[in-house]
């Protein structure tokens, strides 16, 4: 698990900072209108967006509240893997060691006693 702690810290503090960078010195608009005018462009949106919401299924299935579930969701839709790296930096912290508790979140115990199917 400590691994996988360190790859998240990395995830968060690089995207922090390409973050910061873009919000610092790009222009949203402009450099959002080159990137639509580009086909690779909206391959790379499109490709992205899909990992969002991939991501996004696994955090509406282990939260348990949800209106916790929707704001991660609504994060990670909008700061994108920023979200996503803290995200799972709090699940491993949360589950203390535990992978089934990381993976399956508020629904490892209802799993594990009912089967998972």
């Amino acid at each position: 698990m400590k691994i996988a702690k360190i790859i998240a810290w990395i995830g968060l503090l690089g995207m922090t900072a390409v973050l910061l960078n873009g919000f610092i010195n790009g222009d949203f608009g402009k450099d959002g209108g080159e990137l639509l005018a580009n086909p690779w462009g909206i391959v790379s949106i499109v490709d992205l967006y899909v990992g969002f919401l991939l991501f996004s299924m696994w955090i509406a299935f282990r939260e348990k509240s949800v209106l916790s579930a929707v704001v991660w969701i609504i994060l990670m839709m909008v700061l994108g893997f920023f979200t996503g790296s803290l995200y799972v930096l709090v699940a491993l912290y949360r589950s203390k060691g535990d992978w089934l508790r990381f993976f399956l979140g508020s629904r490892k115990e209802t799993l594990l006693k009912n089967g998972i199917k």
